[in-house]
């Protein structure tokens, strides 16, 4: 997909699992000075091995990481992965919240912002996205809330209204973002449970927003893994993000509000694709014109 280049920005948003990884590569690759990337999980060794090679060319890496998850075994094998590559590496502060984000800064730009994890399932077989940015208030709010995040300083003032950011920010800012709907919001959340935001957009729907909302673990052959939101075709919300209690007002959570419509209509067609599988025979449907609730699948 071509880069689109709007008031100065450039975005380009990528759905492809084999895309995403050679996306995610390229970047370290292209570091020359500095390289910036929060990581929830790793267990591509060839995003270990990149790591290594920009060390080695005299990149500065931090890595900040989770410093508690549900595979405490998988967290110590990244730790230790990690720690024979020579990048500084940083644990989250807060020893009982989840550092769930996934983003990257190389240089002055580009930035990464995911929904995946960079795992070799992650970058084979679920629906996800990235948005690789070079928008500067990005790139400068990612390191800064990074800096933040690592040394336990107060959550950084002026933050982009690009960017979501939980539990500070996230609520507000997609509360706002679903009440602007003009016409159609869908939404691709396995975990949607969150019951203000679920109540909010069953008023939407009654007021004559169409609402999909795709919740099954699979969805088209792939395992559904992304926290996507797409408004009226001209707003894409990507990110770790989803419409759960524990993830708006407990994790550190980021997304990426992307308004540049070739990248739109990329979150566009992975909707389109997913609504074509969910009409074949045996299909859970998207929840369009009942109560919303999580698909039983």
């Amino acid at each position: 997909m071509s880069a689109v280049r709007t008031r100065g920005r450039t975005d380009r948003v990528i759905t492809d699992p084999a895309e995403r990884r050679d996306a995610v590569l390229n970047t370290i690759r292209h570091a020359r000075r500095r390289l910036t990337l929060s990581l929830f999980r790793c267990t591509d060794e060839g995003i270990v091995v990149e790591i290594g090679r920009a060390v080695d060319r005299g990149v500065h890496v931090d890595v900040l990481l989770t410093s508690r998850s549900k595979g405490r075994n998988k967290l110590r094998r990244l730790w230790e992965a990690l720690g024979t590559t020579g990048a500084a590496i940083h644990s989250y502060t807060d020893p009982v919240v989840k550092y769930h984000a996934k983003y990257l800064v190389a240089d002055d730009g580009p930035a990464v912002v995911a929904s995946l994890n960079f795992t070799r399932k992650c970058f084979r077989s679920t629906i996800d996205a990235l948005v690789i940015t070079h928008d500067p208030a990005v790139v400068d709010g990612l390191r800064r809330l990074q800096a933040a995040d690592s040394e336990g300083t107060p959550f950084p003032r002026n933050l982009p209204e690009r960017l979501i950011i939980g539990p500070e920010l996230a609520r507000r800012q997609l509360t706002a973002l679903i009440e602007g709907a003009r016409s159609r919001i869908r939404l691709l959340d396995v975990k949607l449970s969150d019951p203000v935001l679920t109540k909010l957009l069953e008023a939407r729907r009654r007021e004559g927003i169409t609402v999909d909302v795709y919740a099954a673990k699979q969805l088209n052959g792939l395992r559904s893994h992304g926290k996507l939101m797409l408004i009226d075709n001209r707003i894409a919300v990507i990110g770790s993000l989803a419409l759960a209690a524990l993830s708006l007002d407990f994790r550190r959570e980021v997304a990426l509000v992307v308004q540049d419509p070739t990248a739109v209509s990329a979150i566009a067609r992975l909707f389109d694709s997913v609504a074509a599988s969910e009409s074949t025979p045996g299909a859970t449907p998207a929840v369009s014109g009942r109560p919303l609730r999580r698909s039983p699948c």
